[in-house]
C-alpha cells in the first residue's frame, strides 16, 4: 500500500515542481526577477583565455578587449574613423627640417657655399615673394654652428669561421653647420621646393669621408653604407606636441602626468621586456617633457603612421618603474640572475593591471572569466555598466545555448546563422564589412605567374560572387584591392574583374598558353600546373581551395592543392617564398593606407611580408610617399593611385571582405541623462567602422524590451 501512495505521490510532487519553476523562475525575458543588480552586469564571452593583460605586451585579440576597457591612450579613433584626443586633448604637427652646409657645392649663379651666404640667400628668396609656398611653410631659419658627436653603430660581418657576426663600431661624426628650418607642417616635398634656390644637385654626392672618423679604420668599409645615416644632407624630423588632459586618475588615484607618457614609451623600447609594439615607436628620436601636462615628440624620418601609435594605452610609471620593480622582486625573493633579466613582462601588474580606462580589474580565473568593474572617477564619467564579465567558452554552440538563454548578453553568428538572427525580433543584430580580406595570392618568382595576364586570367577564372554566396551565405563583399572598403583609402572606382573564362582563356593563349590533347594548357611542352597552399582548421579557405581547383581545371589549368597545420604552413612554405600560390588573408588598419611591408619590393625576403615576391617600381615610390605624406586629403589621392596600381597588376586576386554579424539582447539601448534628471533611450547602432561598442559606456540593460 505504502508502494502504491509513493508511486502516486512522486508524479505529482514532480508536477508541483514543475509548475513551481514555470511559475516562478524567469524566463529569459524575465531574467533580472529577483536579481535586478543582473541589468548593470555585461556579460560578455569569449572562445580563448587573455594572455597578458598589458597595452605594450599584449599581441591576442582576447587580451586585446580587455585591455581596451581598461586602459586608455593619448588618442584614439571616433565614430568616424579619425583621430581623437583622449588622454591628449589636443595635438599638434609640425616639422623641424635640417640642410647641411657643404662648402664644395655652388648655387646656381656660381656663388661658392658657405653657411652665412646660403642662409642669406634663402631668407631673401622667401622674403621676395616669389615662393609662395615656402612662405607659406617656414616660419623661422637658424644658422646652427658645427658640432661634434660620436656613435656606435651595429656592422655585420663574417668571422673566420664563416659565422655572420654583428660588430660595434665607434664612430666619430663631425656636423658642419647646419640650417634648420621651423615648418608649420610636415612637408615631404620641401627640400624640392628648395631646389630653384639651391640647385639641382645640392643633396647629392656630399663629401662624407671628410667628417666622418671610423675608430679602427680597418672597418671603415663597413661603415660606409651607414655614411648617409649617421650623416644626412637633408633631415625631415616631424614633431608631435601633445597637450595632455588635467585631472585624470588611474584606478588606484594616482595622477596621471607626462611621466606616465614618457615611461610607456621607454617600457616600449627597452629590449628587456620584448614588447611587439617597438617598431610602431623606433623612428621617435627624442621624447621631451616640457611640462608635466606637455609632451614633445621629435622623429628620425618623415613616418606618418606614427601618429597611430599613440593609441597605445598608457602605463602607471609609479608601478611600474625601477624602483617599483624593484620593491616587487625583493618581495618575491627573486634571485641575483632572475633580478638581472627582470622587466615589465615579468611583473605581476600584468595579471592585475590597473589603467586610466572606464572599467578597473578586479579578478581573473584562469580559463573560466575576468572581471572587471567600472571606474566611477573616470574623467568622461562612469559608465552605466558597474560590472563586466568576459566568461571563456571556447565552444561556439555553447556560446549560442548561453546566449539564448540570457546567461551572456552577445554572440557573433556564423555565417550559416546570420538569417535566423536578423529575422528574429526577440535580439537586435547588427551586420558590417570588416577591416579584413581574403585573396589568392600568386608567388611571382615561379616564371608561371610572372606576367599580369597570367594572373588577371586566373582571377577572370573565378566567381567570385558563388563564393560569397555559396561559401559566406552571402556574408561577404567582394573588393577590388588591398584596403578595406569601409575606409577612405578604398577606391571604389576601381571595377572588379569580370567572370569570364571565355577571355581568360583568350588572355593565357595571348601568353602562349594552348590546350593539347588532354585539354591542359600546355606551353614550350610544360602544362600549366601549380600547387595551391593553405592552412588548416579553416573550413572557408579549403573550400576556396577546391572551387578554384574546379574554376581552373574547366580553362585548362592543372591545380593541386594542400593544406598545413598553421606553423608549419608559415614556417616552412610562406615565410620562406616556398610555395606556388596561397589562399590567405590580411587583417588591415584603417588608421593610415601604409602598405609598405606587403607590397614594397625591399619586403620580398625571407621572413617578410611581401611574400609573393611583388615588384613595381611605380608602385615603390607610391608606397614610400604614402608613409612619409601627412596631409589626410593627399594620403587619400595616393592611396587611390596604389589600389588601382595594384589591382592592375593582380599580384593577388582580391576575393572579399568577410562580413561580421553580433546579435544583442534587445533589452541593451544606449542611455541618454537628460537635463530633467531623466533619462532617453537610444537604439544601438554601428558608427562607420561596423562597430557597435563605440557608446559601450553609455550602454545599460532595461528590465523590459524598449519600442522603437
Amino acid at each position: 500500500m505504502t508502494s502504491k501512495r509513493l508511486l502516486i505521490a512522486i508524479p505529482s510532487l514532480l508536477i508541483v515542481l514543475l509548475l513551481q519553476s514555470y511559475l516562478w523562475v524567469p524566463t529569459y525575458e524575465q531574467q533580472a526577477v529577483g536579481n535586478p543588480q543582473r541589468l548593470r552586469t555585461y556579460i560578455d564571452a569569449s572562445i580563448a583565455d587573455a594572455k597578458i593583460l598589458n597595452p605594450i605586451l599584449h599581441a591576442d585579440t582576447a587580451s586585446g578587449s580587455i585591455v581596451g576597457l581598461i586602459f586608455e591612450g593619448l588618442l584614439d579613433l571616433d565614430e568616424n574613423l579619425r583621430l581623437r584626443g583622449r588622454l591628449a586633448t589636443d595635438w599638434v604637427i609640425s616639422e623641424t627640417a635640417y640642410l647641411l652646409v657643404n662648402p664644395a657645392k655652388q648655387l646656381p649663379d656660381g656663388t661658392p657655399v658657405t653657411g652665412p651666404v646660403l642662409y642669406h640667400r634663402l631668407t631673401e628668396a622667401l622674403a621676395s615673394g616669389q615662393f609662395p609656398a615656402l612662405q607659406a611653410l617656414v616660419t623661422s631659419i637658424r644658422l646652427l654652428p658645427p658640432e661634434r658627436r660620436q656613435e656606435v653603430v651595429r656592422v655585420p660581418k663574417t668571422d673566420e669561421q664563416g659565422r655572420a657576426v654583428q660588430l660595434e663600431v665607434q664612430v666619430t661624426i663631425h656636423v658642419p653647420e647646419r640650417l634648420a628650418f621651423s615648418l608649420r607642417q610636415v612637408d615631404q616635398d620641401f627640400f624640392t621646393r628648395l631646389t630653384p634656390i639651391i640647385g639641382e644637385r645640392y643633396l647629392s654626392d656630399f663629401p662624407y669621408d671628410h667628417y666622418l672618423e671610423v675608430a679602427d679604420p680597418t672597418l671603415r668599409e663597413l661603415v660606409r653604407p651607414r655614411f648617409r645615416e649617421l650623416l644626412p644632407v637633408a633631415e625631415h624630423n616631424p614633431e608631435i606636441l601633445f597637450h595632455l588632459r588635467r585631472g585624470v586618475r588611474f584606478h588606484d588615484g594616482h595622477l596621471f602626468d607626462a611621466g606616465d607618457v614618457k615611461f610607456t614609451y621607454e617600457a616600449i623600447m627597452d629590449a628587456k621586456n620584448l614588447s611587439p609594439r617597438t617598431a610602431d615607436f623606433e623612428p621617435v628620436k627624442t621624447l621631451e617633457i616640457l611640462d608635466p601636462y606637455t609632451v614633445k615628440v621629435v622623429y628620425k624620418r618623415l613616418y606618418s603612421p606614427a601618429i597611430s601609435a599613440w593609441t597605445i594605452g598608457i602605463l602607471p610609471e609609479h608601478l611600474l618603474n625601477a624602483q617599483a620593480l624593484q620593491r616587487e622582486m625583493a618581495a618575491r625573493g627573486l634571485s641575483a640572475a632572475a633580478q638581472a633579466a627582470f622587466g615589465v613582462r615579468d611583473s605581476q601588474f600584468n595579471r592585475h593591471p590597473i589603467g586610466t580606462g572606464p572599467f578597473r580589474f578586479v579578478a581573473w580565473q584562469s580559463d573560466e572569466f575576468i572581471h572587471l568593474r567600472r571606474h566611477d572617477e573616470y574623467w568622461e564619467g562612469p559608465p552605466q555598466y558597474e560590472q563586466v564579465y568576459v566568461r571563456i567558452i571556447p565552444d561556439l554552440l555553447t556560446q549560442e545555448v548561453e546566449f539564448r538563454t540570457g546567461a551572456i548578453d552577445s554572440y557573433t553568428p556564423q555565417p550559416h546563422q546570420v538569417v535566423r538572427y536578423r529575422n528574429d525580433t526577440a535580439y537586435q543584430s547588427f551586420s558590417a564589412p570588416t577591416f579584413a580580406y581574403t585573396y589568392i595570392g600568386y608567388n611571382m618568382r615561379n616564371p608561371l605567374f610572372a606576367d599580369p595576364r597570367v594572373r588577371r586570367a586566373l582571377g577572370m577564372a573565378l566567381n567570385v560572387d558563388e563564393i560569397i554566396t555559396y561559401i559566406l551565405y552571402g556574408e561577404g563583399t567582394r573588393i577590388t584591392g588591398p584596403y578595406p572598403a569601409n575606409t577612405d583609402w578604398y577606391n571604389a572606382d576601381v571595377a572588379p574583374l569580370p567572370y569570364d573564362p571565355v577571355e581568360a582563356q583568350r588572355l593565357l593563349a595571348e601568353v602562349g598558353w594552348r590546350p593539347n590533347a588532354a585539354g591542359w594548357l600546355e606551353k614550350d611542352g610544360k602544362i600549366f600546373e601549380f600547387t595551391l597552399i593553405t592552412n588548416s582548421g579553416n573550413p572557408i579557405r579549403k573550400n576556396i581551395m577546391t572551387i578554384a581547383q574546379n574554376a581552373w581545371k574547366r580553362i585548362g589549368v592543372k591545380c593541386h592543392t594542400q593544406y598545413f597545420e598553421w606553423a608549419v604552413f608559415l614556417q616552412d612554405f610562406i615565410n620562406t617564398g616556398s610555395f606556388d600560390a596561397t589562399v590567405l588573408g590580411w587583417t588591415t588598419s584603417p588608421l593610415d593606407p601604409d602598405l609598405y611591408q606587403l607590397f614594397h619590393s625591399s619586403q620580398s625576403g625571407p621572413q617578410q611580408l611581401n611574400f609573393v615576391g611583388y615588384t613595381n617600381p611605380e608602385v615603390d615610390d607610391l608606397l614610400l610617399r604614402i608613409r612619409q605624406e601627412y596631409d589626410h586629403t593627399r594620403q587619400r589621392e595616393l592611396a587611390h593611385q596604389l589600389h588601382r596600381l595594384i589591382a592592375e597588376d593582380q599580384p593577388y586576386t582580391f576575393l572579399y571582405t568577410p562580413t561580421a554579424t553580433r546579435a544583442l539582447d534587445k533589452k541593451i539601448v544606449i542611455v541618454e541623462p537628460q537635463p530633467d534628471g531623466g533619462e532617453r533611450y537610444v537604439k544601438i547602432f554601428p558608427t562607420k567602422s561596423g562597430s557597435i561598442t563605440y557608446y559601450f559606456n553609455k550602454w545599460r540593460k532595461l528590465a523590459f524590451t524598449p519600442e522603437f
